[in-house]
Formats: structure tokens, sequence, C-alpha cells
């Protein structure tokens, strides 16, 4: 490959970065408020969880408590549950009703739950969905030098799609803790002075106060700062560690006086055998090691038949791998955690919600590195593109067809007439029903999948071309932000190859 020559254009400007995530948080979130309307079931509004949040948004709002009895016997969950809700927390002692979730989502959602009910609760989270991709944005730009047009090229056909755009309205702490990792990620790629470390402690944090399921992304984001911390100031790693051990230790002991347990689950009335079921009573991880591929290429709950363009991920992380850029470990290792969580710890893949919900957390790390590498592997921009228009039509017709009242989003959503979704379901396996021929298609995709990694390794190992910007003007190889001087005219050349 021949390298491009030109002159090198001007770096983006602060103004410039900003009113383009501007533009892009407000595009995402109007794109995905119209969803908030949208019913999970014939009787529900909410289905699985989500009714469980909002009553417990509820009583913190209205009572500054999460016991729910209260809400529970009065039926205030009627407006957005019809139907009688079923019971998932274990009566107390003393009467209460503890929800089996982590509180930090309901108290988030307390005061819109307040002001505008369910409904305001959803708006939140589009609000949140638009900061989501606003933040992706930053990252991308400003962390791994990925060129504007290119940044929001990615942002917009990810953001557009499925699992983002439903969990932009979906009451689950997935969207939330993905924005979380995604402000983590800003920090730790970048310098880590006081302000960073900061940022980095409050999302490691708060993380688990979500769900107690995002631990382990938790601890290989914590893992990857202290080892960076370590080549660099050794007191500051003891700094960093006091601070997410006492996060720790308070964490654990307000579930001990609140839930009865380390979990949440202690107080769930599924549980019967200890909150450590709730991975499974006899888990057979060999059966759910087909997840490694179902998770991505499902026919229901796979993500690839929602938005096509995450298959690009794949070649994406393995040129990740192979070139190593700066902050390359910060993306891969939390994805790689976070995917083997979705695989053997938890219980299900298939369930009453929408597909992806296991990975949502760590999906921002795909898009950075679909980002990334689309910013180096011009063909890939156009596949981006692509994958953007198809992502965007299977959902916004999908939406059509809930509001309309022909489907409802969780219960029926694989009867959708989208052609395009039908098409690709017959090329995909189905992990539930497994019909003839589901596992010849299985080692079909693993052929497949094997192929784009390869794909992404040969792009890699290329002579790296320079960049182009929004105006086809040259751009060099750049170096991220945080590496250089603080005044864009006076940076210089790092090396590209590091651990973090």
């Amino acid at each position: 490959m021949t390298e491009p020559t030109g002159t090198p254009a001007a770096p983006v400007t602060r103004k410039r970065l900003f009113v383009a995530m501007a533009l892009v948080g407000l595009a995402v979130t109007a794109w995905c408020v119209p969803g908030a309307w949208s019913r999970a079931t014939y009787g529900a509004r909410v289905t699985a969880d989500e009714p469980q949040y909002l009553l417990s948004a509820i009583s913190i709002g209205e009572d500054l408590s999460l016991d729910i009895s209260d809400e529970r016997l009065d039926g205030r969950y009627r407006d957005f549950h019809e139907v009688l809700l079923p019971i998932q927390e274990e009566r107390a002692d003393d009467g209460s009703r503890i929800s089996p979730h982590d509180p930090l989502l309901p108290a988030a959602l307390a005061v819109p739950v307040l002001v505008g009910g369910w409904l305001g609760a959803k708006v939140l989270l589009a609000v949140l969905g638009g900061l989501l991709a606003a933040a992706i944005l930053w990252v991308a730009v400003r962390r791994f030098a990925v060129p504007l047009h290119v940044a929001v090229l990615t942002v917009i056909a990810f953001g557009l799609a499925a699992p983002f755009a439903v969990y932009s309205t979906q009451v689950y702490p997935e969207l939330p803790a993905a924005l979380l990792v995604t402000i983590a990620i800003g920090a730790l790629t970048g310098p880590l002075r006081t302000r960073g470390l900061v940022t980095l402690a409050a999302m490691l944090v708060a993380l688990p106060w979500l769900s107690v399921k995002y631990a382990p992304v938790v601890v290989a984001l914590g893992a990857i700062a202290l080892w960076k911390l370590w080549k660099r100031d050794r007191s500051v790693v003891l700094g960093l560690g006091v601070a997410l051990a006492v996060g720790a230790v308070v964490f654990l002991a307000l579930h001990q006086l609140w839930y009865g347990g380390f979990t949440p689950y202690a107080a769930g009335s599924h549980f019967a055998g200890g909150e450590l079921t709730v991975t499974g009573n006899d888990p057979d991880y060999l059966s759910r090691g087909v997840r490694v591929l179902g998770l991505l290429v499902d026919r229901g709950f796979g993500l690839a038949v929602w938005q096509p363009a995450f298959l690009l991920a794949v070649p994406a992380i393995a040129a990740l791998v192979v070139r190593r850029p700066r902050g390359w470990a910060t993306l891969t290792i939390p994805l790689a955690v976070g995917w083997l969580n979705a695989t053997f710890v938890a219980l299900t893949m298939h369930g009453w919600w929408w597909p992806g919900r296991q990975v949502v957390v760590v999906l921002p790390c795909a898009v950075l590195a679909v980002a990334w590498w689309a910013a180096r592997y011009r063909p890939a921009q156009i596949l981006v593109a692509i994958g953007g228009v198809v992502g965007a039509i299977t959902f916004a017709w999908l939406t059509v067809e809930v509001l309309t009242g022909n489907l409802t989003l969780i219960v029926d959503f694989e009867r959708t007439t989208n052609p395009i979704v039908r098409g690709l379901r017959e090329l995909l396996p189905d992990g539930r029903l497994v019909p003839g021929g589901t596992d010849l298609l299985r080692v079909g995709w693993a052929i497949a999948l094997a192929a784009l990694a390869a794909w992404g390794v040969r792009t890699a190992r290329r002579r790296p071309r320079q960049l182009v910007d929004g105006t086809n003007t040259v751009l060099p190889m750049p170096t991220p932000p945080e590496a250089a001087s603080s005044d864009p005219r006076t940076r210089t050349p790092e090396k590209e190859k590091t651990l973090v």
C-alpha cells in the first residue's frame, strides 16, 4: 500500500468537537425517544426487571426507602404493568420487601419518575443514550486519534441501532453502565493526573452500584489502571488501591445492611439456594460456551442480526491487538472480560429482554475499536456506513411496528416483517430451538469470524497509511492528544505500541 502525501491539516478544535458532540447527542436522543412509548408485552409497558426498578424509584422518591411493600400493596405498578406483577423480592421478618436489584439506577430515576412517571424515567434514559454517543465520540477523537468525520460516522452507525437505541428507553442499568465504562476509558487512557484519577475512581466505585454483575469489568479496568500507575508512580497506586478498597468495603457493608447479603440477590425470592445461585443451580459451562459465538451471531439474541456492523468489531479488535496503539489494552481486556462474563456467568443469554443485554456494558469498547480501525483502513468506513443504514432502518422499522400495535418490543420482536432481519435470520444459528443445521451454521460462522479476524490482522500488518480528514486533506498518523504537548502545533510523535 502506498502512503499518500500532502499538507497536514489542523487538529480538531475543542469548539468543533463539542459542537459535533452536541449534535450527535441530540440526534441520538431524538431518534430514541419515540421508543419510550413502546409496549414491552401485551399486558405491560415494561417487563421482567423493569417494574422492579420503577417501583424502587417511586419508593426512593417518595419515602427515601428501598422498601417497596407499600408500593406493591397500593398497586403503584398499574400505570406501567396492567397485569398482576410477579414477585421477585423476599418478604423480610419486619414485613418489608426490598427489590433484588442494586439501588443506583432507581436512585437516578427517582426524580424523573416523580415528575413524569414511567415515561419520565424512559426519557431520562434516552438523554443518557445521547450522552453515551457524545462520550464515545470524545474518547474516539481525543484518546484514539480518530478523525472527527470517522468518529461521527461510527458513533451514529451504532447509536441509531439496537441494542444501544433500544436500551436508551429500557429501564435497565445497561446503558448507564456503558456510559460509566466509556468515561472510565476516557480517564484511563488520559494522563491520569488528579482529575483523571478522581474520575476513574468514581466510575469504578459507581459501576457495581448499578449492578454487581459489572464487578468483573470493574476489576479489569482497575487492574489496568494500577498497572499503568505502577510504572509511573507507585505512591499513586496505593492511593487508588485504598480508594477502591474502601469503595468495596462500603458496598459490601451496605448490602449486608439493606439486602442481607453481599449482593442484592440475597433479597430475591428466586434464590432459595443462596444468592450465588443467580448464576444457576448447576451450571453447564460447556454448553454455555456456545454463547461466545451466539452473543454475536445468534438468530434472535445475537448483535449482528439487528446491527450487522458489529461483525466489524472482529477484524477491528484483531487489528488493534496486532498494532497495539496507546490504549489498546483498555479496550480489549474489558471487552473480553465482559464477553466471557456474559458467556459463562450470566444465567442465560435469552430472556425477557432485548438481545445483547449482557454485553451492552462493554460494547463501547467494540465501537471505539471499529472507529480506530476505520480511521486507518478506508474500506471499513464504507462498511460502517452501510451497517449504519441497515441498523437504523431495522430499528426504525421495528419501532413503527411496535408503536402501531402490530408487535411488542420484548414478547414477539422476532416476528418483525423487516425483510433484512428475516433474510439474516436464515443465515444464523438458533441457540434456543436448535433446529436442523444449527451446528453446521455454528461451525460455518466460527470459520467466517476467524476469516474476519485474519482480515483484520492483514490490514494491521500493512504499511500504515496516513489519515484523511473530511476535506480530503492528508493527515500524518497522529498521536493521541494526551500523549503530546498541550500546544497542538508542537506535538511530537511517540511510539504507537504500549501496553495501555
